[in-house]
């Protein structure tokens, strides 16, 4: 009975997560009624709120841990929260943005109590720090006119911080990307990528010529030399990618983009006969199996989760996702393959797409060029670290080490994500503000 009723689960939470995803981008059509768009909106929270009750049901049915269930109720509690803050305190908030935010969160905690319920329960306690936190950005944008003149500022907090850790780091699988402050240890590159956003934003909108433009790419380019001083190569492409988009759309110049491209790529190349633990993942990227008790283990193992799931998953807690070295962090998205399927995995990379879609919405009904090319910035790097991390769990390209935002287990990646989403939702109240205006 137990075996029937876990096989007939994994398709319910299938279903679920398809039919929000199809709302997903059912709500983002342009002539929708405000009607239909408030039910979708409703029937969303509802998918969400089930698909947290059903897998966490399975999961203590298979354990009979009373701490899922504590677990649980603080989940509720805390998503509740959420959506009142944004339904009451911030009335005309995007409330796609909100749910899409609690949905990635909600599969975050179900993946992360499978895989280690301690885990879970640290992923909780910094997601309600985080939303302690990132509830006040919104108002924190709209209340201060000058964010847009502080380009040096954000400057300096971007190199300092990315040099502290260059320096100073603890080194972790040949990259240095932590500090450690009385024992807390943080990564200072994952709100960098937002001081980042801020600052290219700033110094675009400034550069009346071409020495400010060569100054702005600069100074770009130094954070993206000490990140990839730090080895840190990931979070190196992130901003390479962030600051060619952002600078073709402020100067609407192909021939930047084109010459970024061979920087980048040169880049790259230099890398790869630079660094001893990049050629390593080039390796394990190109052949695998060659060496599959070695570099090529971590991939293997995740080809061979994805593979295993299916179009529906073996259930959870009936897959083997911990064989993955680190799948809680860079191979989550493995696990949530092999025990809730390859339909699942694929609406969880579609409802990523429809956050960045939403991302590039916003940015575009901005008329402030700055904000403007902070959305769009902010959208870029959320929608680059999640294609470095999906592409290289499913070997598309080489493993970078970077999590999927909101899903993945870390305490920086969470913070500085639901940070991001704050800003997003306080530059999408400036938008309704403004309209509001324009209809008076």
């Amino acid at each position: 009975m137990y075996n029937q009723v876990l096989s007939l689960s994994r398709y319910a939470l299938v279903i679920l997560f398809a039919y929000y995803t199809y709302s997903c981008f059912a709500a983002l059509r342009r002539h929708i009624d405000e009607e239909r768009q408030e039910f979708l909106f409703f029937r969303q929270t509802a998918c969400m709120y089930l698909f947290l009750l059903l897998a966490n049901g399975i999961l203590f049915l298979t354990t009979f841990d009373i701490g899922i269930v504590r677990l649980l109720m603080m989940e509720l509690c805390f998503f509740i929260a959420t959506g009142l803050i944004y339904k009451f305190i911030y009335q005309n908030a995007s409330v796609s943005v909100t749910n899409n935010m609690c949905m990635l969160l909600a599969i975050s905690f179900v993946i992360l109590t499978r895989l280690d319920i301690d885990k879970a329960r640290r992923q909780f306690v910094i997601a309600c720090a985080a939303l302690a936190v990132s509830c006040l950005v919104p108002l924190i944008i709209k209340r201060l006119p000058f964010l847009n003149r502080m380009t040096w500022g954000y400057a300096a907090i971007g190199l300092t911080g990315l040099a502290l850790v260059c320096f100073g780091g603890a080194e972790t699988y040949g990259a240095r990307l932590s500090l450690s402050i009385g024992g807390v240890a943080f990564q200072p590159s994952e709100f960098v990528k937002i001081v980042f956003v801020f600052f290219v934003a700033s110094a675009l909108e400034h550069a009346k010529d071409r020495r400010q433009l060569l100054m702005a790419t600069v100074i770009a380019g130094l954070h993206i030399l000490l990140l990839v001083a730090s080895r840190d190569l990931g979070g190196a492409g992130i901003l390479s990618i962030t600051y060619l988009v952002m600078l073709y759309v402020a100067s609407g110049r192909a021939a930047y983009l084109t010459l970024g491209g061979v920087l980048v790529s040169a880049a790259l190349f230099l890398s790869y006969h630079l660094f001893a633990h990049v050629r390593v993942r080039v390796s394990a990227w190109m052949d695998p199996l060659k060496d599959i008790d070695g570099a090529g283990y971590q991939i293997s193992h995740s080809l061979f989760a994805i593979g295993t799931g299916g179009w529906f998953g073996m259930g959870l807690y009936r897959g083997m996702p911990e064989r993955i070295p680190v799948v809680e962090k860079d191979f989550i998205f493995s696990a949530v393959s092999e025990e809730l399927g390859a339909v699942f995995a694929l609406c969880l990379i579609f409802i990523c797409i429809s956050c960045f879609l939403l991302f590039f919405n916003i940015s575009m009904q901005i008329s402030d060029r700055f904000y403007k090319l902070v959305a769009l910035g902010l959208g870029t790097v959320y929608a680059t670290q999640t294609f470095l991390m999906i592409g290289g769990v499913i070997r598309f390209i080489p493993s970078t080490g970077v999590t999927l935002p909101l899903v993945s287990y870390g305490g920086s990646s969470l913070m500085s994500t639901m940070v991001l989403f704050a800003i997003i939702q306080g530059m999408y109240l400036m938008r309704e503000g403004a309209a509001l205006e324009r209809r008076i």
